[in-house]
């Protein structure tokens, strides 16, 4: 018990141990053994941080652009500086293997080098003789305290890639609401965030429970919430603050698709299913869960998937030769099971069954093998819902209509891909799909930085996206400034139109 390291909140700039007797286990996956206690702060501390984000805005907004820009450019040094180490404590707390955990960090690194451009992201607009003598420009200023409210499965990207750099550069303050079971990585960045110059209260960092986490979506001092997790919680999180006045984006599940046509090439497009389908082991809204097949080439595809799944090998995150690492915690490992299980029931063909696999010196780690369930039809909740883990579901169909009707008939439209060589059906498919990030011989076609998250139906509620242009104006507002200025004629003008500026 005395390797257990009691975690504490960050508010102000200081790190405080809770008032709170209720702490939460953080599990190392790989070893089944815990490693942390995360505290399940008290009401009264999520509020503290909340006021020291309020205290911190007035003066960081103030600050101009290219001095907060100055802590980013630090910030993505520290990055770089301690890679392998936030890479291992990635794998550590998450189960990550290890070149899946450094990209975890490596996507913290590339919105921090976008939001490094804020002086030019939040330039504005204008217009000379907008109307005769009249001059329009258009700024765009921060808004005030932000919350996030953060998933286990990208203990890196999500709070301090998705959320932090741009709301911190355009001006703002943030309360990460940091997830339970995989917390220290975010803890670990806060401190690279001091050590880079940022002023104590514009990051703030805590662990509570959902009674808790609820204050922060109807909190008057709250102006946004960002939400990465289940779309049960991101619609009642969009709701709820929407109702409270607050802007909100609420990224949510997927159950992405991916289109084999009869034209792909088909080991390499084998290959990338089988990165995009067990990547992470599947505990990512952009994995790539069901197969739609044609029929033609379906058996032959089921075969090269199995073949390359059986190669891979699963063991501890850290070591650099796993290849599939354990599932966040062992509850989570069994209810994907229960999910194989129901698939089987349901009557899907069993091809893989990866339930049952230890790895020696490891045995009591949270491991799931590679699965494959093949003959998923619709009415399958198998190939509908959300797995969240090594799963593969192959749908099989005629054509690539009854495909793309296959895939958009899903509830969920984070991600869709289309394996073919045939330039008419890439371009029907990314005209048609419902997909809001398209593959074409792409299996994980998240787009970078630059270019917004952009999950559609049931994968997203809000308006504006994370990264991107979106991202700038989720955490911005835009103030239009019309003036005029009086020659000696008008100076005496005794007449003010209706539409003072008009044209």
């Amino acid at each position: 018990m005395s390797d257990i390291k009691k975690l504490k909140y960050f508010a102000g700039g200081k790190w405080l141990e809770s008032v709170t007797d209720k702490y939460m286990d953080v599990f190392n996956p790989s070893t089944g053994g815990v490693i942390a206690a995360a505290p399940r702060c008290a009401a009264s501390e999520v509020e503290a941080a909340v006021g020291a984000a309020k205290d911190a805005y007035g003066e960081w907004s103030q600050t101009p652009a290219l001095k907060r820009a100055q802590v980013l450019y630090k910030f993505r040094e520290l990055l770089n500086r301690d890679l392998d180490e936030l890479t291992c404590l990635v794998a550590r707390e998450h189960g990550k293997v290890w070149e899946e955990a450094r990209g975890d960090i490596l996507k913290v690194i590339e919105p921090v080098e976008l939001a490094c451009g804020v002086p030019s992201l939040m330039m504005g607009e204008s217009l000379m003789d907008a109307s005769k003598g009249y001059d329009t420009v258009l700024y765009r200023e921060p808004l005030g305290v932000f919350a996030g409210i953060v998933p286990f499965n990208f203990p890196g990207m999500i709070p301090m890639g998705w959320m932090a750099p741009l709301c911190i550069a355009t001006g703002n303050t943030l309360v990460i609401k940091a997830a339970s079971m995989t917390p220290m990585t975010a803890m670990r960045c806060a401190e690279l965030w001091q050590e880079a110059g940022l002023p104590g209260g514009v990051l703030n960092i805590v662990t509570c429970g959902r009674v808790e986490a609820e204050l922060l979506l109807k909190h008057p001092d709250i102006k946004g919430v960002s939400f990465v997790g289940s779309t049960e919680v991101g619609l009642h999180i969009y709701s709820t603050a929407a109702a409270n006045g607050k802007r909100v984006q609420a990224l949510c599940e997927a159950k992405n698709h991916a289109l084999v046509m009869e034209d792909a090439a088909l080991e390499r497009s084998a290959r990338g299913i089988i990165n995009s389908g067990f990547g992470c082991a599947g505990e990512r809204c952009m994995a790539l869960p069901v197969v739609v097949a044609q029929e033609s080439i379906a058996d032959r595809l089921v075969e090269l998937l199995a073949e390359y799944a059986r190669e891979l090998v699963v063991g501890p995150a850290y070591h650099k030769a796993s290849q599939l690492g354990p599932l966040v915690t062992a509850s989570h490992r069994d209810a994907v099971t229960k999910w194989i299980k129901k698939g089987a029931a349901e009557g899907a063909k069993l091809v893989l069954d990866g339930r049952g696999v230890t790895v020696k010196g490891f045995e009591k780690g949270f491991y799931l093998g590679p699965t494959i369930l093949d003959h998923v039809t619709p009415e399958m909740t198998v190939g509908s819902e959300e797995i969240f883990g090594p799963v593969v579901c192959i749908k099989r169909v005629r054509n690539f209509e009854e495909g793309l009707r296959v895939m958009n008939g899903n509830r969920f439209a984070n991600g869709s891909v289309i394996y073919t060589q045939s330039g008419y059906y890439s371009r029907e498919f990314a005209r048609r799909t419902h997909g809001g990030m398209v593959g074409i011989n792409v299996g994980i076609p998240v787009p970078v930085g630059l270019f917004p998250f952009s999950g559609h139906k049931q994968s997203f509620f809000g308006d504006l996206h994370t990264l991107g242009k979106d991202g700038v104006r989720f955490f911005t507002d835009s103030k239009c400034v019309t003036s005029t200025w009086f020659d000696e004629d008008e100076k005496r003008n005794t007449k003010v139109g209706t539409w003072e500026g008009g044209r």
